[in-house]
């Protein structure tokens, strides 16, 4: 073994060491596989590069991002489900999308029943977004063109059954609006969407934003605080605005079966990968901050949200 690999090898076992006991349990020695069901460019894909790119020297084997887009997220969560459950393959969704879509369709493959749950690393938080072209320079200025022209105007998000369609169909609902639902597949075509003028608005993660400053304007949050880094942008709330707070925790998933000494020495290295200063300066590029959550708190969670938007997910099947 040469000098450097045998320097590297043993800065990786440390720091494996480090992160957990269930390493003594679990050592990859061939890449991990994350299967990402979106396309490159939108919000959870920037997160997912992010933990992969920060995985050095606390994983001892590469962390390799693959892009599975199709049917909102189900195709690749369909195939990451079927896996062998060795550690080798795994996913990293925006999970309340992949709840939501498995409540409102008729699906294979849930959150729950299809996998073992790891770990949050991060959290999307949809918000309102115009073209910077757009007259509407406020909330109100939309809702009042909305009401002027019932069906007229278009709105966008990153498909259907996601959280930005739930986030965004709860506030036309319970304001009265009446407008065109146009989806997209992912966060990066419907950022294209509306800097395109394609759509006249669009409920996308807030993240998506960053970098695109003089493309787009933000004109709400639909979150109940303020975002830690465009803490200039108001909430829905603030505005007197009615509507249903979802947002989707980034979440990696192994096959259901995997053994625990896997999952638990995966959730110790995405804890200690959340925690470096690279990872942290990654996602503040990318308009985001790290937000870890261990398994058994991200499961609580997402079963809370499964409980709480269940009436909007009635709602939208009535509608057809």
């Amino acid at each position: 073994m040469k000098r450097r690999d045998f320097v590297q090898a043993g800065f990786a076992a440390t720091a494996l060491a480090a992160a957990g006991p269930a390493w003594a349990e679990w050592t990859p020695r061939r890449p991990i596989n994350v299967i990402l069901p979106y396309s490159a460019g939108g919000g959870t894909d920037a997160l997912a590069r992010a933990a992969a790119a920060s995985a050095e020297g606390i994983l001892p084997v590469p962390m390799v991002i693959v892009n599975k887009p199709g049917s909102s997220g189900i195709t690749g969560a369909t195939e990451a489900a079927a896996a062998r459950p060795d550690g080798n393959t795994m996913m990293v969704t925006s999970a309340g999308s992949f709840l939501l879509t498995s409540m409102l369709r008729d699906t294979d493959v849930d959150p729950f029943d299809s996998f073992e749950i790891i770990a949050q690393i991060g959290n999307l938080t949809p918000a309102v977004i115009v073209p910077a072209n757009s007259p509407f320079q406020s909330v109100q200025d939309l809702v009042d063109a909305a009401r002027a022209n019932p069906g007229a105007l278009r709105w966008a998000h990153n498909g259907r059954g996601g959280f930005h369609q739930v986030a965004g169909q709860s506030f036309l609902d319970r304001n009265a609006l009446d407008t065109q639902d146009v989806p997209f597949k992912g966060g990066g075509p419907t950022r294209a969407a509306v800097i395109g003028e394609q759509v006249d608005f669009a409920f996308v993660g807030i993240q998506q934003a960053a970098g695109f400053e003089n493309e787009l304007r933000v004109l709400a949050l639909a979150a109940p605080e303020r975002d830690a880094v465009r803490s200039d942008v108001p909430t829905l709330a603030e505005l007197g605005f009615d509507y249903v707070a979802v947002s989707s925790p980034i979440v990696f998933f192994a096959p259901k079966g995997t053994d625990p000494d896997i999952v638990e020495g995966m959730e110790s290295a995405l804890k200690a990968i959340t925690e470096t200063d690279q990872f942290a300066g990654l996602m503040r590029e990318r308009g985001n901050v790290p937000a870890f959550l261990n398994g058994a708190d991200t499961e609580a969670r997402l079963r809370r949200m499964r409980d709480e938007t269940q009436p909007v997910i009635d709602a939208l099947k009535s509608q057809g």
